[in-house]
């Protein structure tokens, strides 16, 4: 069976055994902030294990792409080392939540396995948890198992948690015996030995609720999660020694043959030396290349971009990786192109996001292959000279490491894979040295330019936000922040910072700045400068005191606080346009566009996001287009405060990295906005009243950045540019609609212009070279020479002026000056067969010197610039003199 069929196969009887057959979900989780990438099938039925989720269904089936680089799954140093390890890869599951348990998932698992993949039970084995009775005695009465191949395994083997506490229970496992005599097999040699027995599905049973104690409870609703691998499973079913070797990887491999014209071998895993084992080396880059491109198409198809943190630094770091390897199969030049290629032609038939998406994976993974390629080599000199120098079992550098990290774009993981080879491994403890070294000369830095931050502690309940529904309201003091923390007394121009029990003032978060606006006290009078969150929950006013004394006496003391309502319209307009935008972004370029980044001021909207290629003017005037019609549309602005679970069932969009607490803040704008948001929004979408794009640029790999106006600022903008088109058209005796032919219309007279320009310095640079041709002048060798001032002519006029005198001498060397503005030029030419005696440029060189000019050039052409017109002649007198002196 190809790997294609085995998985139609699965998730073909599953359906008829009454599952729902589910996509599989994206390698980036949706709403959930706290997973890195997708790493096992049952991560998108999370919320329906734990009871906080009821679908129309009860059972399910999924081939699920998975990813696993990082904590307890992390196989990334392994992989193109062992027969079996891999970053990306699929994993077939059935699920049940609350609905079957234990005897109908051991009777599906022996099934599917024995009659629809024919696995000869002559070489299955089972294990159960050792306690775990009930299974055993399933697996006796349900299938035709030999009994004395159910082995009871201890805890670390056959028992699943969710974590310390949580849903937890055994598991059962089936495996294959994968040796060449299938006579020789025991209990004992099962226990004992690495590798005859593989290990291809999961049954994983949800039993329990394990406390804080240790005490396990029994769930009212147990669950079912099984985990089958496709990969494993299809090379036991082609027979291979490794998965590389099925034909979901094979094809990949194959197109590295074909791109280094190197052929794979493969017939052996044993661990050898990369150096001086080349052939061992090419393998391993193979299989390193085939499971990376795979890795890498996936990820940039589902919308992650190589960055230099969360998941695009593991994307850049798998691809670099990749491009290390590649120097074993002496590619120079980008290749990953077409080995992802491979992969969308071998898998974009059931993943077709891969084929929607191809050209954008090839130019991401282009793009970051040509950037890492210029540093390459120039690091890898230093990592093998360094290295050489080592003897097996020293430790390499750890400033070196951070070096090559910081220089050379080394992540840590590629050093280290890179020294493998040598038998060496990174000082680590001297790299993260160098590394905390490097912060601190970051915080010297920002110290020595002002932008300290300090250090405050603030004690009691949190400071209530009332800035949703009021701009001016009365709150108590709580505290004062300083920076001479001795200070008792604050008179006019003092700076100090204020932390209130409640505040109608937005602090920075989320992109948007905080509020300004003043504070007042019965003797006391203060202007807010900003408005910053500290300590997680309490707002930090920082003022300044505009009339009046403050003294530490004002602690307790109420006040009356007022933001600037203007400045807060102003941001609000911004800032529910941003989410528009982003909408408009989805909608025109696809699902990968994420938010990578935001600042909503009382002036300027800023959005980052996910996309590769620049957008056309096309594309901006449809996302105006898209923009307006949504602020015509005048949808109410709804914002719902919802507990997390609940608010990720909306579908709301929830952004990755940012700390969300149990309840959360949704906000609506018509059927296309929904997003997770703690900022301050206007009433309905007609309130923002217009946006302009005001600029769209790359800001790194991968992510883009739009600017734009929104509310009366973008009306601004629209009468300064109504303005400043009347002016022109004025300027031009024309009507605005009228302006671009005739703008068109001037172009095209100065380019006629410009070529009649053109033609005229040429016909009097014949006309005057034919004259200068009259003046060469002999050297005591034999050497015909030009050397002469020319009036006014240009840089152009001179290097045609030359060429045309050396075609007329025939054998000779010519040199021409001339003023252009307020600086000379002086421009040289030698005919081909003496320019192995004398060099243009060596002569434009130092004849430029005299007047302090400028210049070189090839032996036959060069020029010279900034030469003083007063000693232009001088500069000639030299030129001749240097001819001269060849012998």
């Amino acid at each position: 069976m190809r790997g294609s069929d085995v998985r139609k196969a699965f998730l073909e009887y599953f359906r008829k055994n009454g599952h729902e057959v589910v996509g599989s979900s994206s390698l980036v989780p949706e709403n959930d902030p706290t997973l890195l990438f997708a790493n096992a099938g049952m991560n998108q039925f999370k919320d329906c294990f734990l009871g906080a989720e009821k679908r129309a269904y009860t059972r399910a089936t999924t081939c699920q792409k998975c990813l696993r680089v990082s904590g307890k799954h992390n196989d990334f140093e392994n992989v193109g080392v062992t027969a079996r390890h891999h970053t990306f890869f699929e994993m077939l599951g059935n699920f049940s939540f609350g609905d079957y348990f234990k005897a109908d998932a051991i009777r599906f698992g022996w099934e599917f396995s024995t009659k629809v993949l024919g696995l000869p039970k002559s070489r299955l084995w089972v294990t159960i948890f050792e306690k775990d009775d009930e299974a055993a005695k399933l697996w006796s009465e349900l299938t035709d198992i030999d009994p004395k191949r159910i082995l009871r395994m201890g805890e670390a083997d056959n028992f699943w948690a969710m974590g310390e506490t949580g849903p937890c229970g055994p598991c059962t496992e089936i495996h294959y015996f994968v040796g060449e005599d299938e006579k020789n097999q025991s209990e004992q040699q099962f226990r004992t030995t690495d590798g005859l027995y593989l290990e291809f599905w999961n049954l994983v049973f949800m039993q329990f609720d394990r406390s804080k104690d240790g005490k396990l409870t029994p769930l009212p609703k147990p669950a079912v999660d099984t985990g089958m691998g496709l990969e494993r499973i299809t090379s036991i079913l082609q027979g291979v020694n490794a998965t590389y070797h099925t034909d979901l990887l094979r094809g990949i491999i194959s197109r590295c043959e074909e791109l280094s014209g190197f052929k794979y071998d493969g017939s052996s895993f044993a661990v050898r030396d990369l150096r001086s084992d080349r052939a061992y080396a090419r393998d391993v880059a193979m299989r390193v290349i085939a499971d990376h491109s795979r890795a890498m198409a996936f990820l940039i198809a589902d919308g992650v971009h190589p960055s230099s943190d969360g998941r695009g630094y593991v994307l850049r770091r798998i691809i670099r990786r990749a491009i290390r390897h590649g120097k074993a199969l002496e590619f120079n030049a980008p290749f990953l192109a077409q080995t992802t290629a491979k992969v969308v032609e071998m898998m974009g038939d059931h993943y077709s996001e891969l084929r929607e998406r191809a050209d954008l994976i090839a130019k991401v993974v282009d793009a970051e292959e040509r950037k890492f390629h210029e540093t390459l080599d120039s690091g890898l000199v230093i990592l093998n000279r360094e290295a050489t120098k080592l003897s097996k079992g020293q430790l390499f550098p750890g400033a070196t490491a951070f070096l090559l990290h910081d220089t050379y774009g080394f992540p840590l993981d590629l050093t280290e894979d890179a020294l493998k080879p040598y038998g060496l491994k990174v000082d680590t403890a001297a790299f993260n040295t160098a590394m905390d070294q490097q912060r601190t000369r970051s915080r010297e830095d920002r110290e020595s330019r002002g932008l300290v931050f300090q250090a405050v502690t603030v004690e009691g309940p949190k400071t209530r936000f009332l800035g949703y529904k009021d701009e001016q309201a009365e709150a108590t003091l709580q505290q004062i922040v300083a920076e001479n923390n001795s200070a008792s007394t604050f008179t006019s121009g003092a700076q100090v910072g204020l932390i209130f029990d409640a505040t109608p003032f937005y602090a920075e978060s989320g992109g948007q700045v905080g509020d300004t606006g003043v504070i007042k006290f019965k003797d006391a009078v203060l202007k807010v400068l900003d408005t910053q969150k500290i300590q997680d929950g309490y707002f930090m006013h920082e003022c300044s005191v505009t009339s009046g004394e403050l003294s530490v006496k004002h602690k307790g003391a109420k006040a009356h606080l007022a933001i600037d309502g203007e400045r807060r319209a102003r941001i609000r307009a911004n800032h529910s346009a941003t989410h528009l935008v982003h909408s408009a972004l989805r909608n025109l370029l696809g699902s990968h566009v994420k938010q990578a980044g935001s600042r909503v001021d009382d002036s300027t909207l800023r959005f980052d996001f996910s996309h590769f290629e620049p957008l056309s003017p096309s594309v901006l005037q449809e996302l105006q287009s898209f923009v307006g019609e949504q602020i015509r549309d005048n949808h109410e602005v709804l914002a719902k405060e919802l507990p997390i679970e609940e608010a990720r069932k909306t579908g709301a969009m929830a952004l990755f990295g940012e700390k969300y607490g149990s309840v959360v803040r949704v906000i609506e704008m018509g059927p296309k906005s929904l997003e997770f948001c703690g900022g301050t929004h206007v009433k309905r979408t007609g309130d923002i009243g217009l946006v302009m794009v005001s600029s769209e640029g790359g800001v790194s790999a991968g992510v883009r950045r739009i600017e734009c106006w929104a509310g009366q600022p973008a009306e601004r903008q629209l009468l300064n540019e109504r303005s400043e088109l009347t002016k022109l058209a004025e300027m031009l005796k024309s009507g605005t609609a009228d302006l671009p032919e005739k703008l068109e219309r001037l172009l095209a007279r100065q380019r006629q212009l410009e070529r009649d320009l053109d033609a005229a310095k040429a016909k009097l640079a014949a006309s005057t070279s034919g004259d200068l041709a009259q003046n060469a002048r002999l050297t005591q060798k034999g050497i015909k020479v030009i050397v002469e001032r020319v009036e006014e002519a240009d840089a152009d006029t001179l290097r045609t002026m030359v060429d045309r005198l050396r075609l007329k001498l025939g054998s000779g060397v010519v040199a021409l000056v001339s003023k252009t503005g307020d600086s000379g030029i002086l421009v040289a030419g030698v005919t081909p067969d003496l320019v192995k005696s004398i060099h243009a440029g060596n002569l434009v060189k130092e004849a430029a010197k005299v007047s302090g000019g400028k210049g070189g050039g090839r032996p036959d052409f060069a020029q010279a610039g900034g030469v003083d017109p007063n000693k232009m002649t001088a500069v000639l007198d030299k030129f001749f003199e240097l001819v001269s002196q060849v012998s």
